[in-house]
């Protein structure tokens, strides 16, 4: 039987994986909606977190064990609108790396996935 190599073998593995994150908290530390959500955060970390995340999510040979999205994200109030907005960046360094349309729409179909475990909108006031 044959299998066609998964999404993470496609674009490259590990190597292409790591500078796809790296050059996606470049962007996402650059820009002044999102960095506020960064301050204080260890950024080694966060980023060998995210590799192990991009990697599971491509079908890489190594499971995500990381804290479950909701968890880790909980209490920082983060906005459908940053959400997308990291989105907007994640998409934009996986097209400059040469990740193929389909895989791109498989990582956007995960993103809405979990989108409601991240974002946390805050409660409407009443006037």
């Amino acid at each position: 039987m044959i299998t066609s190599p998964s999404y993470y073998d496609q674009i490259g593995g590990a190597p292409v994986v790591r500078d796809v994150v790296e050059r996606f908290y470049e962007r996402v530390l650059g820009d002044d909606d999102l960095k506020p959500y960064f301050t204080g955060i260890d950024m080694p970390r966060l980023k060998r977190h995210m590799v192990m995340l991009l990697c599971s999510v491509l079908g890489g040979p190594e499971p995500y064990e990381g804290r479950d999205l909701g968890e880790a994200h909980a209490g920082m109030g983060i906005t459908s609108q940053h959400y997308d907005k990291v989105g907007e960046h994640l998409f934009a360094v996986l097209e400059a790396a040469g990740v193929g349309e389909d895989i791109l729409r498989d990582v956007g179909l995960v993103l809405g996935k979990v989108k409601s475990s991240i974002v946390a909108e805050p409660a409407e006031t009443a006037d």
